[in-house]
Formats: structure tokens, sequence, C-alpha cells
């Protein structure tokens, strides 16, 4: 249903919540996340140009989060790569439909609007708060033999 663009749009925001304030290279991000560097920097254009994340060049600077992780929602960030599309007309563009949805379109545009509404509804906060006994990434575990110590955990700095 999401595009792999919007995963790793997350993905990079997931791990830059877990910085606030403190910029990170997209190479790192890229690296931490598993995303394809060259791909991931195409994203973070989009997401800076949204207001998403900052960036600032030279020594010292990097990509962070432009809001604290609390202010900001996962459909902020899926929107600001790939907006989610609502049913709003026929897809078929039938004229006997009008502004009505058949029964199947009206029941696929309910699971879009709940899905809209999930992430409205949840900051970035809320994912690192969760208690899953893991992080919302995709990190190479201890137990991968392809592991390399660079690549392991990734610290979540402890809350204030």
């Amino acid at each position: 249903m999401l595009s792999q663009t919007v995963e790793y749009a997350l993905r990079a925001v997931c791990y830059l919540a877990t910085r606030p304030g403190e910029p990170a290279s997209t190479e790192e991000v890229a690296e931490r996340t598993r995303v394809n560097a060259p791909y991931l920097a195409k994203i973070v254009q989009s997401l800076v140009r949204q207001g998403i994340i900052k960036s600032q060049r030279g020594v010292g600077g990097g990509i962070m989060l432009a809001r604290a992780p609390e202010e900001m929602t996962v459909l902020e960030v899926v929107n600001a790569v790939e907006p989610l599309q609502r049913i709003t007309t026929c897809p078929l563009g039938l004229k006997a439909h009008g502004v009505r949805l058949c029964p199947l379109h009206q029941k696929l545009d309910d699971a879009y609007a709940a899905v809209e509404a999930a992430f409205a509804s949840t900051t970035l906060a809320d994912i690192l708060a969760e208690t899953t006994g893991s992080i919302p990434l995709c990190d190479r575990s201890d137990d991968d033999p392809g592991a390399s110590p660079a690549r392991g955990r990734i610290p979540l700095k402890p809350r204030a």
C-alpha cells in the first residue's frame, strides 16, 4: 500500500528523531537505515522542501528534524514524499456512478481513510516510545553474520 520511497522517508525521520538537535550526514542516515545513499539524498530533498527536515552545509552541518518528534506526524512525512490518494470519484470514470462511489471503491476509500487517520494521530515520538523491545528501524541484529560493529543497534537518547 505504501511505496518504498515512503518507507525510506519514515526510516530516515525516525533515525533523526533519535538524535534531536544533532545533525547527521545523509551518508550516516543511509547506513543506519539501510537505504541506498543516492536515493536517500533525493528523498531528503523532498523532506527539506516540505519542511520536515532542515539541512545545513559545512563543518558541523548535516540534516535534522525541523521540529520536535512530538510535533510531527507520520502523515506529514508520508504526504511530504508521496501524498495519500483518497478515492473521490469512480476510478473507472463510470458516469452512472456520478459522485457516489460503488460499494467496492467506497470500502477501499474507507480503508484509506482509516490509514490516514491512524497516521495523522501518530507522532514520531509515539513510534519511538513503543515498547516492543526493538527500535523502529531495519538495523542488523547481533546474530547477523554480515553485521559489522559500526552497524549495530542505534542508541536512543534518553528522554528528558
